[in-house]
């Protein structure tokens, strides 16, 4: 990286997962938009041409006159290549193929186990996770060995599962992992206090907020716009639409019907607890006990989707189609801010511009009541190369107690994967609050949605169990 007046040069990221059918294509505009940071972004995939589809794409939209920032765009066939000389390393990846989500969201429905995602918690995100650290741990160690003063941005799911390991392989990696759900709840803050107020042009990046927690079960316990206190308008707001919820206050705002939420266990936990629950009703439904995920007809009630895999397939389809589309030219990428703040953190840590965002990180007494060393998302400066996190304070000790569940069940897998303890890892998988079935059938149901992914995990996952039950091996 060079610099030349407030601009920097010949940065290089490396995309792992560079051959993206979304989240590629995002950075790509933000990029594009971008008029002080120019360099190279390396395309690393393990399904090459996807990545030299994406290396075209790319190209056009930095060839395009509007373009500000100015990239080339290599797919590389190792991931060596494409770490060599990186200054900034994104992880984006999808573990497995959706076959094998599938049966991560359904496998459970056969024992009246329901997930709204699937992809963070309850046993879809547990077994997701196995198959993410064989190839977080190769990562880790090669930017151990190629590129050590790199900054890792994560994107991928489990966010806290896949930056703990990072820590876990390479203590010193410098990583951190990034998920846009406070943004939304920044956006409905703005909307509320206009609503309220009358008041016009009120930009969510003025919304200041103090946030705790975990990815997808993180909580605001302040808010204010210009000084303004603004959690008793948040508070009104939820008393005037508990009972009907609200579709999103902002035209657009939710992608398809299996997105939507009408926001009534946001609603809810804030009546509950206090605190706003930052992430969408899908995501915080599965963290808490059966409250509103018992069934699909409890969620109806509750007014959020379940989001089967068959749309998600049905989707791939579609993307693939368009990103033809896009090689060829008879489409373009529309060259609008994705919403992400990649880059911008990127251009902060150049030293080109701090800024303050949420972010997740191991926890080094940002927060005080939950283990050091596992990790959290609060908010964090980014300037000169360096993430600080900020000190965010304590949650309320019956909002602590739902968190801290969760962070122990990640650490215990970890611990687990760690040390090839397949019967530690099945004790963290019955722990999690979604498990409302026997240990027997827990058993059998790990044991199923292990095999349903065995192409991706390591073999010794599959060994017999010691742990017995009633007298009796529970194989």
């Amino acid at each position: 990286m060079r610099y030349e007046g407030n601009m920097a040069y010949d940065i290089k990221i490396a995309y792992i997962g560079g051959g993206s059918r979304g989240w590629a294509w995002k950075l790509m505009a933000d990029l594009a938009l971008e008029p002080d940071m120019h360099g190279t972004v390396a395309l690393y995939d393990i399904d090459y041409e996807r990545a030299l589809r994406n290396e075209h794409i790319g190209n056009r939209v930095s060839d395009r006159a509007e373009a500000a920032g100015k990239w080339k765009y290599i797919a590389v066939d190792t991931m060596e290549r494409a770490l060599e000389g990186a200054d900034f390393v994104i992880a984006s990846i999808l573990p497995g193929t959706f076959d094998e989500m599938e049966s991560d969201v359904h496998e459970p429905e056969k024992y009246g186990i329901f997930q709204s995602v699937g992809d963070t918690v309850g046993p879809g995100g547990l077994i997701r996770a196995l198959r993410t650290f064989p190839i977080y741990e190769e990562l880790a160690l090669k930017i151990q060995k190629i590129c050590p003063d790199a900054w890792l941005i994560n994107y991928t799911n489990p966010m806290t599962l896949c930056t703990r390991f990072l820590y876990e392989v390479f203590p010193q990696i410098k990583a951190f992992g990034c998920c846009h759900e406070i943004f939304g709840t920044q956006r409905i803050l703005a909307n509320v206090y206009k609503r309220m107020t009358g008041a016009e042009d009120v930009d969510q990046k003025d919304i200041k907020i103090n946030v705790l927690g975990i990815n997808h079960f993180t909580w605001i316990d302040k808010a204010s716009y210009k000084n303004q206190d603004l959690m008793p308008y948040y508070r009104k707001f939820v008393e005037e639409n508990y009972r009907d919820g609200v579709a999103g206050i902002e035209k657009g705002h939710w992608l398809n019907q299996y997105f939507q939420s009408m926001q009534r266990v946001k609603f809810d936990l804030f009546c509950k607890f206090g605190l706003i629950a930052a992430a969408g009703d899908r995501h915080l439904a599965e963290f808490v006990p059966q409250w509103y995920l018992g069934s699909p007809e409890m969620a109806a009630e509750w007014k959020f989707s379940l989001t089967p895999v068959s749309w998600r397939k049905e989707r791939a389809v579609k993307l693939y189609e368009k990103s033809l589309r896009l090689e060829q030219g008879t489409e373009e990428i529309e060259l609008t801010p994705s919403g992400e703040e990649g880059v911008a953190q990127m251009k902060a840590l150049a030293g080109l511009s701090p800024l303050v965002t949420n972010v997740n990180l191991p926890n080094r007494g940002q927060m005080a009541d939950l283990p050091l060393g596992c990790v959290v998302e609060t908010n964090a400066g980014f300037d000169s190369r360096d993430v600080r996190p900020v000190m965010a304070g304590t949650l309320p000790e019956e909002v602590r107690i739902l968190v801290l569940r969760h962070v122990m069940n990640q650490e215990t897998i970890i611990r687990g994967y760690r040390n090839e303890d397949k019967d530690l890892i099945f004790k963290a998988f019955i722990n999690d609050p979604a498990m409302k079935i026997r240990p027997d059938e827990a058993k059998r149901l790990f044991d199923a949605m292990l095999e349903n992914t065995k192409a991706y995990l390591p073999e010794w996952l599959f060994s017999k169990s010691q742990i017995s039950y009633g007298g009796g091996e529970w194989d």
